[in-house]
C-alpha cells in the first residue's frame, strides 16, 4: 500500500489528467495496488455484509414507495425491473420472491423495526467499504466508530434517494416528456430522443452513487471533491461489463444449481454482490492511484 497525503497543501487538479500517467501505467499500478491492498479478499467480506443489508434495504425502499400511494406499485415494479436488467435471472427471481413476501408480511411495528435493521445493516456494509477505501488511499482511520457509522448511514440514505430518483426518471420520465411535447409542441422525434435518455440518466445516478462513497467515505481531512471521475466511471463500466459477462456465463454454463441445489440462486446473488463490491473498490483504487501520481508531480515542482 502506497501512502498519500490528503491532509493539506496543494491538491491535484482534474483527475482526468490521470496524474501524468499513461493509461497503461495506470492499469499496471492499479493491478499492483489492488493485489497489495487485497481487494479480492475485501470484496468477499463486503459481499457478505451487502447480502445482510440487501433485503432490509429493500424493505426500507418499499416503505419509501408507500409515501407515493398512487405510484407505489409502479415504483416497486420499476425497482424490480431495474434490478433485473443487471442481475442474473436466477438472482432476480429470488429478489422478486423475497420482495413480494416483504411487501405482504411487513406492517406496523415489524415494519418500523425492519426499517431500522435495514438501515443499520446497510450502513454496516458501507462502513466496511469505507475501511477498504481507507487502505486504498493510504489513510488511517482516526474518526470515532460512531462517526464512521453515522457516515455509513448518511451515505446509505443518500444512495437510497438517488436510487429512488432514478426510478422516478424511468417511471415518470416518459409521461413527463409526453406532457411537455403536448404543451410545448415538441416534435415526436425530439420527444422520442428525450425518452431514450432515461436509462443514461439512471446510469448517471449510479455513477453519482459511486462518487458519493469516494468523496465522503475515506478519512480525508482536507480534500477537493471530485464527482465524475475516472474511478467512478470505470467502476460503473466494470460493474456493467462484469454483470453482463456473468449473465452470459449463467446462460450457457450454469452449474450452480447442480452444485448448490436450492441454494443456487442465493449463491448467484452473493457472487453478483461480490462483483459489485469489487467494481466499487477498484474504482476507488483508480482514483487513489491517480491522486498519488498527481501529488508526486506537485512535490517535484
Amino acid at each position: 500500500m502506497s501512502s498519500t497525503a490528503h491532509s493539506g497543501g496543494q491538491q491535484p487538479g482534474s483527475l482526468w489528467k490521470l496524474g501524468g500517467l499513461t493509461p497503461w501505467q495506470l492499469v499496471r499500478n492499479v493491478i499492483r495496488e489492488s493485489d497489495e491492498d487485497d481487494l479480492l479478499g475485501s470484496a468477499s467480506g463486503l459481499a457478505f455484509n451487502s447480502l445482510l443489508a440487501l433485503f432490509p434495504l429493500l424493505l426500507f425502499l418499499l416503505t419509501l414507495f408507500g409515501l407515493f400511494a398512487s405510484h407505489s406499485f409502479q415504483l416497486e415494479n420499476s425497482l424490480l425491473s431495474f434490478c433485473a436488467d443487471f442481475l442474473p435471472p436466477q438472482a432476480s427471481e429470488l429478489l422478486n420472491k423475497v420482495t413480494g413476501e416483504l411487501a405482504i408480511n411487513s406492517s406496523g411495528v415489524k415494519l418500523a423495526f425492519g426499517i431500522m435493521v435495514g438501515l443499520w445493516f446497510a450502513g454496516g456494509g458501507v462502513t466496511s467499504m469505507i475501511s477498504t477505501l481507507n487502505v486504498a488511499y493510504g489513510v488511517r482511520e482516526t474518526r470515532p466508530w460512531f462517526i464512521v457509522r453515522a457516515i455509513g448511514l448518511g451515505l446509505t440514505l443518500g444512495i437510497s434517494i438517488l436510487l429512488l430518483s432514478a426510478l422516478f426518471i424511468v417511471l415518470l420520465g416518459g409521461q413527463f416528456m409526453d406532457w411537455a411535447g403536448r404543451e410545448v409542441h415538441l416534435s415526436s422525434l425530439v420527444v422520442a430522443a428525450c425518452k431514450q435518455l432515461q436509462w443514461p440518466g439512471a446510469i448517471l445516478f449510479v455513477v453519482t452513487s459511486f462518487s458519493l462513497i469516494y468523496n465522503f467515505g475515506p478519512n480525508f481531512e482536507h480534500r477537493r471533491r471530485h464527482w465524475i471521475t475516472p474511478g467512478s466511471v470505470s467502476g460503473v463500466i466494470l460493474w456493467l461489463a462484469a454483470s453482463s459477462a456473468f449473465r452470459i456465463y449463467l446462460h450457457f454454463l450454469n452449474t450452480y444449481k447442480a452444485t448448490y441445489g436450492s441454494l443456487g440462486a442465493l449463491m448467484i446473488l452473493l457472487i453478483w454482490l461480490y462483483v459489485t463490491g469489487l467494481a466499487v473498490l477498484i474504482g476507488g483504487e483508480i482514483n487513489a492511484e491517480i491522486e498519488r501520481a498527481a501529488t508526486a508531480q506537485f512535490s517535484q515542482v
